[in-house]
């Protein structure tokens, strides 16, 4: 019974209930003006028309347009109303212009230190001018005097953290796609109420999506409560119009300005496998010392800022200048990327690396759902002669992407692309690392979503020792996975192929 009430009574239901009465609400207005149905489908199809006209010329990628001009001419009566309704492929004008406060501030606090570019340049142009691209148009600069250390699973990642949040002394930020109540956010729950009470400020930042089917109604204010500064990202409301598409996909931790931590990793019992949802899961993270730091710092409060709607003195968090080196070499550059621009920074990123890859590229993704020209790109690097390999999940979180994952194998290995599935569970890292010589680790997933519409970070490496741990950490991943063949691939009945092409046309709107 409690459980039956638990549902009745969960947001998630409330959500799903409150859209379909207005849908219910919109069908009977409808049909009390059937008289006028001839009126009503010339509007309606005059508004589907218009809207195909300003997907055809908006800067939207092909495949994403194709995806919602199928539906909307199938179904021309609501197609466009739909469109319309869901906001499309992304942010209004009126939001951005809301959220220009990020980007704003963001550029405000971060500045290039002409040295340490100087000191690329004479190393290697073609490192150069990738990190002068970020730098560009993210506004987040390189660094050189930083430490990284690569984390090879949730496990380690939660225990660093852990020994990170207890050395607190100024302090806490925090913010994450998810948040799930377990004995992974408890035990770190417990450690910020007790830094709270030494007089360490703590703040948090959760996504509402992310939180919606894992966290209680209202939680911020329950942090809030014990003394934990929190906000939430893009609300959920129960409206038609409501607004799924721009998430803070974000996984982003700053101690004291002198620790910070990024990568797949989200606050959820599956992420230390401590509970068991699909088989082994499998993640990293990337932690930051030194300079660096600042760039993921200024990232959460620029979010937290928009917010909030406060003004910051971002003076006050950042740390003294280091003193000499800080014991390590190679380049270090946190970036963010956002659809706040119409500049797809994590996607031109990948890339970069795969165009000049000369004898490696080993990517792990938890979906491969690319488009058109990155698999243009994985395939041409593949039948130059570039050992490119892929590690994806075999036992899948979401099986209609896996199965989209999956329709795209064919033509990767028909180029000469090896693509392995992580037998023991789920695969949930997101990284690249090409030629021992550069890497990305960072929250940045394979398919549109996150390339086009979330709010996402990454740390971009040039031969810093962390390339060769992402290196290593992958290929002792694919030593435990199972390669995929082209026979195998092939070997599938026609329904499930009709079934993977269908899926993957409308792949975009996953």
């Amino acid at each position: 019974m409690q459980r039956i009430l638990r549902i009745i009574f969960n947001r998630v239901t409330f959500v799903v209930l409150s859209i379909l009465a207005q849908i219910l609400t919109f069908v009977i207005i409808i049909d009390s003006f059937s008289n006028y149905l001839f009126i009503f489908n010339f509007l309606f199809m005059l508004i589907s028309i218009l809207v195909v006209i300003y997907i055809l010329n908006s800067k939207s990628d092909p495949a994403y347009k194709i995806a919602w001009i199928i539906p909307i001419m199938l179904v021309p009566i609501f197609g466009g109303l739909f469109f319309l309704m869901s906001g499309g492929a992304g942010l209004s004008s009126r939001m951005k212009k809301s959220m220009t406060l990020i980007s704003d501030k963001m550029k405000e606090s971060l500045s290039q230190n002409e040295r340490t570019v100087q000191m690329l340049l004479e190393d290697n142009n073609i490192a150069y001018n990738q990190a002068k691209y970020i730098e560009k148009y993210t506004m987040c600069p390189v660094y050189n005097n930083s430490y990284t250390e690569l984390l090879p699973s949730g496990e380690s990642f939660f225990e660093s953290l852990v020994n990170e949040l207890e050395r607190a002394e100024k302090y806490i930020f925090l913010e994450f796609f998810i948040i799930e109540e377990g004995l992974m956010w408890n035990t770190i729950l417990d450690v910020l109420i007790d830094k709270v009470r030494q007089g360490v400020e703590v703040r948090v930042i959760y996504d509402d999506f992310g939180g919606m089917f894992k966290l209680p109604l209202r939680y911020n204010k329950k942090l809030e409560e014990m003394g934990i500064k929190c906000c939430v990202f893009n609300p959920i409301i129960p409206i038609m119009s409501i607004r799924l598409n721009n998430r803070d996909h974000r996984k982003i931790v700053v101690i004291d300005g002198k620790v910070a931590f990024t990568g797949g990793v989200n606050i959820a019992d599956e992420y230390i496998n401590k509970i068991e949802k699909f088989g082994h899961w499998r993640d990293c993270a990337i932690k930051i010392e030194g300079d660096a730091v600042w760039s993921l710092t200024a990232m959460f409060l620029s979010v937290w800022s928009y917010l909030r709607k406060e003004e910051e003195d971002y003076s006050l968090f950042m740390p003294q200048e280091n003193k000499g080196e800080i014991g390590c070499c190679g380049f270090v550059q946190p970036f963010d990327d956002s659809p706040l621009d119409d500049e797809h920074v994590s996607e031109a990123v990948y890339m970069n690396l795969i165009n000049q890859a000369q004898k490696y590229i080993y990517i792990e993704t938890p979906y491969l759902i690319a488009d058109n020209k990155m698999m243009i790109a994985l395939s041409l690097a593949a039948k130059r002669g570039v050992d490119v390999r892929i590690l994806t999940p075999h036992i899948p979180d979401k099986k209609y992407a896996f199965a989209v994952t999956r329709s795209n194998y064919e033509e990767l290995l028909e180029s000469g692309v090896s693509i392995y599935e992580y037998t023991p569970g789920f695969n949930h890292g997101k990284t690249f690392v090409v030629d021992d010589t550069y890497a990305v680790v960072g929250t940045i997933n394979l398919d549109y979503r996150s390339l086009y519409l979330h709010f996402e970070c990454g740390v971009w490496l040039y031969n810093s020792d962390s390339v060769l741990q992402v290196k290593e950490n992958t290929l002792n991943a694919l030593s435990v996975s199972q390669k995929v063949s082209l026979e195998q691939v092939r070997n599938v009945s026609k329904v499930r192929k009709i079934a993977r092409t269908v899926l993957k046309i409308f792949a975009p709107l996953m």
